[in-house]
């Protein structure tokens, strides 16, 4: 090897040492614990086998939990990406370019809380003695405080609220990438601003759509702060399970094969959203 290719070698050496210690060393662990399931005597069966994957998928509650886990992925995905994409389109189309830094920087106001008090804040806005119970009752618009906290849409309500920034950022990031003659071009063409929108601006934004619905179902479908707080106990996901397997239970091997099916699915969705690009560039 020239001096060269060495270089590459050592400039990528760092990076590959750090994905083996902290990605795939953790994920070989938890596939070698997931295969030692819990003997009667609660301790990890020396024998190799699938008892945690079956005992998983032969429990309904585990499969409503990963089903549950599935549709408020979805659910947040979706409506993050649609509120989200009008905003970041008004920010790199219709505020002015002096101002849009400013715009962003007001955008992302959420990130400068910790994560943990933002959700708390929602639960002090929408619990049965948050504020906006008590404006109803005031106003005399119910009579009685709405549940409107601890049940799956104060989840979703949640993590809407902290995805909306990040899509916004990533899809503002793809159109300011767009060459905005592209646009002008197709009007002096013929075309109307919404055909020139869904015929082009669109479809080159479609990367930063995918990038952004991706972390999200990533963040969202491995949360646990959110359910636990907003959520409640009602309906409990499965990061929610997961914690009970090793705070209550400490069975390691069921608490790493649910997180293998999560990891699984996080890779499913990245094969299917990189297909979905690749076919839309075709």
């Amino acid at each position: 090897m020239n001096r060269s290719a060495w270089g590459g070698v050592g400039f990528t050496l760092p990076a590959l040492l750090w994905i083996l210690l902290f990605f795939i060393g953790p994920v070989l662990l938890m596939v070698a614990a997931s295969l030692h399931p819990l003997t009667a005597a609660g301790v990890p069966s020396p024998q190799w086998g699938l008892g945690a994957y079956r005992a998983f998928f032969s429990q309904p509650a585990y499969v409503q939990a990963l089903i549950d886990s599935v549709v408020t992925t979805i659910v947040v995905t979706v409506l993050s990406t649609v509120i989200s994409y009008p905003f970041a389109w008004s920010i790199a189309c219709v505020v002015p370019a002096r101002w849009q830094r400013l715009a962003l920087i007001m955008a992302i106001l959420p990130f400068w809380t910790s994560y943990v008090v933002r959700s708390y804040a929602w639960l002090l806005a929408i619990s049965p003695v948050g504020l906006v119970n008590k404006a109803l009752l005031a106003l005399h618009l119910i009579h009685r405080p709405l549940m409107l906290a601890y049940n799956p849409h104060a989840t979703e309500l949640g993590f809407v609220h902290f995805f909306l920034m990040l899509n916004t950022l990533t899809i503002y990031a793809s159109l300011k990438q767009i060459n905005p003659r592209y646009e002008l071009a197709a009007r002096d063409l013929g075309a109307s601003s919404w055909r020139a929108f869904f015929g082009i601006t669109l479809p080159l934004s479609m990367p930063g759509v995918a990038t952004g619905a991706f972390l999200t179902i990533v963040l969202t479908i491995g949360d646990y702060v959110t359910p636990q707080i907003l959520g409640g106990f009602r309906q409990l996901l499965l990061p929610q399970l997961i914690m009970m397997q090793i705070q209550r239970q400490l069975d390691l091997a069921s608490a790493s094969a649910m997180s293998l099916i999560l990891t699984a699915i996080v890779a499913l969705a990245y094969l299917g959203l990189q297909r979905w690009l690749r076919l839309s560039r075709l």
